[in-house]
């Protein structure tokens, strides 16, 4: 396992994530795939499950997963930040080259979800189960036999981890970022935990047969977010004083709020299980972890992921140095930080 650290100067004139010279890519086609009695890790069985997906380029080009974070959907992953970044001509997932996929994991966007009637009744899912989906969609909806490279953010790096270990020889190369492959534990699970005790007792929430949205769900998911992701150096930058920080929290609070409790309970709930610590042997494919130096949730200075890393076969890490641009867990929603480290790896992995 190789530790690579950054060497280049980073600008400090900006301190949002806004990414200064977006390219232009292909328009996204969007689809449906419907998986016929779907079986989850519980033994539940849904007769039709819908996975909702985006694709852009052409069929033709090497085909490359991109899986987006807890709460998320496609259009999370279709900013100019991130596809603005990396899917536009002579950026490294060029789309004119490559053929990529973006679902919508089960539970999330235009997917079956709870909020869609059967509210509690939906099956408890998990990330197998949300891999197991997506392979299925990959494979019977759009005929892939194999992928040039899955590359995932947050949630979607816990499950890049699970792709290497559950098929591992159906991707070329695996790009997991902001995650580690150790157990959900730590502050990450006790913070995950915290939020959603606090929405389960909403006395609104009652038992998920809410008729509207439980009010403490906005209040549980800001605390989350402003303890777990936006950096120390970051926090500093953007609310230096009492009154910008009032602000910054204000703003957050009346902001729009969309999400449905249930959907979220089950998104966030979801990760509880997740280990993939056990199996990390079973990986071949070489693996490139992108993690930021100032991830909340995947603190570098607990060495578990350094020690896990030793049990990948060509595995190496690039940390992202911390600053004043960088906003901790939510740094690498910006391919700015690693986009020329991410075409290395893709070069090498060349075959």
């Amino acid at each position: 396992m190789k530790l690579v650290h950054a060497c280049v100067a980073m600008t400090l004139a900006s301190f949002s994530l806004g990414a200064a010279e977006a390219a232009d890519y292909p328009a996204p086609k969007q689809g449906d795939f419907i998986a016929r009695n779907f079986k989850f890790h519980t033994g539940e069985t849904m007769p039709e499950l819908k996975l909702h997906y985006a694709t852009v380029g052409e069929p033709t080009g090497q085909p490359v997963l991109v899986l987006h974070g807890s709460g998320g959907s496609t259009a999370t992953m279709l900013t100019p930040t991130f596809a603005g970044q990396l899917f536009g001509p002579g950026q490294p997932l060029d789309a004119t080259k490559y053929f990529i996929i973006i679902p919508d994991g089960i539970g999330h966007g235009k997917s079956s979800k709870p909020s869609d009637g059967m509210k509690t009744a939906f099956p408890k899912y998990d990330y197998d189960d949300m891999v197991e989906a997506q392979y299925q969609l990959v494979t019977q909806g759009l005929g892939v036999k194999h992928l040039r490279l899955i590359i995932g953010n947050s949630m979607g790096g816990m499950q890049t981890w699970l792709w290497g270990e559950k098929y591992p020889t159906f991707a070329d190369a695996l790009v997991p970022m902001a995650s580690q492959p150790t157990e959900m534990a730590a502050r990450n699970w006790l913070l995950r935990r915290a939020m959603l005790e606090t929405i389960r007792n909403d006395p609104g929430y009652m038992n998920g047969n809410y008729t509207t949205q439980p009010p403490m769900i906005k209040y549980a998911v800001a605390a989350f977010g402003l303890a777990s992701a936006g950096g120390t150096l970051g926090y500093q930058t953007l609310a230096p004083t009492g009154e910008k920080a009032d602000k910054m929290y204000d703003a957050r609070i009346n902001g729009p709020f969309h999400a449905d409790a249930n959907d979220f309970v089950y998104q966030w709930d979801a990760s509880h299980d997740f280990n993939p610590s056990a199996a990390l042997d079973k990986i071949v494919a070489p693996v490139l972890l992108i993690n930021a130096a100032d991830d909340e949730r995947n603190p570098p200075e607990t060495g578990v992921t350094e020690a896990a890393m030793k049990r990948v076969k060509n595995g190496k890490i690039y940390l992202i140095p911390a600053s004043t641009e960088t906003r901790g867990h939510s740094t690498t929603a910006n391919a700015k930080f690693y986009s020329q480290q991410l075409a290395d790896f893709i070069a090498a992995t060349a075959k």
